[in-house]
């Protein structure tokens, strides 16, 4: 239990982070395109990584000594699981940033947020173990996200397609990480290569759809730093970190919360208003990742409650 609370609270604060990201990067849209915007940020992210690793890593092995067979592994594992997670990364975003385009924010939000179901539904797949009691709380949490995201008509377009596609690529990253979690990992290692690997799709993209001047990537320095030092390396890292303590499909509703933090970031730092539904939407999703993270025998007890009143028919397993 103690490392599941210390596993939610690295990934709690992973979706503040990415909440306030969302924030920078739309200060940053104002100078640069999103291709070179995830160029720089996975490339600064990157190179400030490297002198993490190595401290971590002596630190790491002063603590824990390993002989040279257990660290080939420790560093197979690591750099594998960074070269996946950092191509899935790298088209990932590319596919959001394409979709936001073509399409409103808030469906964007919404569409991009269905990650929440997915890796519950292709861990069913891979015999992922899902509590029902998971299932109810994945299903607030998808009503609260459409009452907070989306405030127009749900006609399908190109762009919510590439946004469904940017969903499906996020589930396999932590599905990704949840994979080499469970082996020998150096996970500092690991957040660092799928740096280097988006960024160099990000340059490959920036390169074929915009022409990037220096200038232009200096104006929006600020918003990189932020993204590539908070939100990549501090955000991605504790990503890795935490899931390695916490079920993959718990692990989706805390990070999902960055959609919530988005919009309070928001409303106080870009003056954006939430109107009383966006508000309820953020309840639900709050009350949603509170009940996932109850052990089973409290939330049993609540559930009970639910099925007394005959508004709820669900057994935990």
């Amino acid at each position: 239990m103690e490392r599941q609370i210390k596993g939610s609270l690295l990934l709690l604060t992973t979706a503040i982070i990415w909440g306030l990201a969302f924030v920078a990067q739309s200060k940053g849209m104002d100078y640069i395109g999103p291709f070179t915007y995830n160029m720089a940020r996975h490339f600064i992210a990157f190179f400030v990584m490297i002198p993490i690793v190595v401290f971590f890593r002596k630190k790491s092995l002063k603590d824990n000594p390993k002989n040279k067979e257990e660290i080939a592994i420790m560093n197979k594992n690591s750099l594998m699981g960074g070269v996946f997670c950092g191509i899935v990364l790298g088209f990932a975003g590319a596919f959001q940033q394409i979709g936001l385009t073509m399409t409103t924010a808030g469906k964007t939000g919404f569409i991009s947020a269905l990650y929440i179901v997915i890796v519950p539904i292709l861990g069913i797949f891979l015999k992922k173990p899902l509590q029902k009691s998971i299932v109810f709380c994945l299903f607030l949490a998808i009503t609260g996200f459409y009452l907070l995201c989306v405030k127009e008509g749900f006609d399908i377009s190109p762009g919510d397609v590439l946004c469904l596609f940017c969903a499906i690529g996020f589930s396999f990253h932590i599905l990704i990480v949840d994979h080499y979690s469970l082996k020998s990992l150096d996970g500092v290692l690991m957040s660092c290569v799928q740096f280097l690997i988006a960024g160099i799709i990000s340059a490959i993209l920036t390169f074929i759809f915009e022409n990037p001047s220096i200038s232009s990537i200096w104006d929006a320095k600020l918003t990189i730093l932020y993204a590539a030092i908070l939100s990549s390396c501090l955000g991605y890292t504790f990503q890795i970190i935490g899931q390695g303590f916490t079920p993959p499909a718990i692990a989706t509703l805390i990070m999902s919360l960055e959609s919530v933090f988005a919009a309070l970031f928001g409303a106080i730092f870009l003056k954006e208003s939430l109107s009383p539904k966006e508000l309820a939407g953020c309840v639900l999703v709050f009350v949603a990742v509170i009940l996932a993270q109850l052990p089973l025998p409290k939330a049993k007890k609540i559930f009970s409650i639910f099925n007394k009143k005959g508004c709820l028919k669900i057994k935990n397993r």
